[in-house]
């Protein structure tokens, strides 16, 4: 029952967080460790300098640095996409070209934000950084943030650019998703974890996970089960997630803010606050849950 979807960039994707120092500075060595310790636990590809990463918060030099860090680390087997989203075209242009630059296999590209571009402008937009490079685009369809969707029709006409590949699907419309699926080979990545399954039932490639930071094996372990054959097993496999899930992206706080908080990576910058005890102590709860049941 392996899907044959098309997977540019593997199949179990991570949202790395960004490891930063006690005193609020990147920290590369934590990153490179992090980075290797996903690989290990069966993450196909890392995508850093996303939400998750706390992107708005990290400047065009430590994005870079990131990158050549976890690159040194994992080396070029392992694809590594890198978030240039930013509500300014022109700056998106720039971080693209630097991570280009930098080793990047990708481009992770947010439609414009707070703006609200009409959809001429959103698909002008993905235009102007797919042709800004030779790297692949993993556009990110995510409106609950942005303020924008990336229509259906929308995608329809971009997937006809060479290098837009893929997309990061946090719209929570399956039905558009399954019309672009049908019409398109573009490669679609659920971005919302209780979604994963679901969405590659119906022909997706993978998934693109914050809860994987800290559960690496247990994100991948339903799809694993589901191209076995072993349906029932991967439908049981994607509940047990479902606790962890929705203390880490549903709880009111950040995945930045809850990932961080199990996996003790250094502070969170502000705006952001770190996750009080009481939150802390759930999400740690409910981690030990999900080892406990294999």
């Amino acid at each position: 029952m392996t899907t044959t979807a098309p997977r540019p960039f593997g199949r179990a994707l991570c949202a790395m967080i960004t490891p930063f120092s006690a005193g609020g500075a990147l920290d590369p060595d934590a990153a490179r460790a992090h980075a290797a310790h996903l690989v290990a636990e069966g993450c196909d590809g890392i995508v850093l300098s996303g939400t998750t990463g706390e992107s708005p918060t990290t400047t065009d030099a430590e994005k870079s640095a990131l990158l050549r860090a976890v690159r040194a680390e994992v080396g070029d087997g392992v694809p590594l996409l890198t978030g240039v989203g930013s509500p300014d075209t022109a700056h998106t242009l720039r971080l693209a070209r630097q991570a280009e630059e930098a080793g990047a296999d990708g481009l992770l590209v947010v439609s414009p934000y707070y703006s609200r571009p009409p959809q001429a402008a959103v698909e002008a937009h993905f235009l102007r950084v797919a042709d800004s490079t030779g790297l692949p685009l993993m556009l990110y369809d995510i409106p609950g943030r942005t303020g924008t969707r990336i229509e259906p029709e929308t995608l329809l006409r971009l997937a006809e650019h060479p290098r837009v590949v893929a997309v990061k699907d946090c719209a929570y419309d399956m039905l558009g998703s399954t019309k672009v699926l049908t019409r398109t080979s573009l490669a679609y990545y659920s971005g919302c974890e209780e979604l994963n399954l679901p969405l590659y039932a119906v022909g997706g490639a993978g998934y693109v996970s914050t809860v994987a930071n800290v559960a690496p094996r247990h994100m991948r372990a339903p799809l694993d089960a589901f191209d076995a054959g072993r349906t029932e097993e991967a439908a049981r496999l994607n509940r047990n997630t479902a606790h962890l899930t929705e203390l880490m992206m549903a709880s009111g706080l950040p995945g930045a803010v809850t990932a961080k908080a199990l996996l003790a990576a250094g502070p969170v910058r502000e705006p952001l606050q770190p996750a009080g005890r009481g939150a802390a102590d759930g999400l740690r709860a409910a981690y030990e849950e999900l080892l406990a049941l294999g």
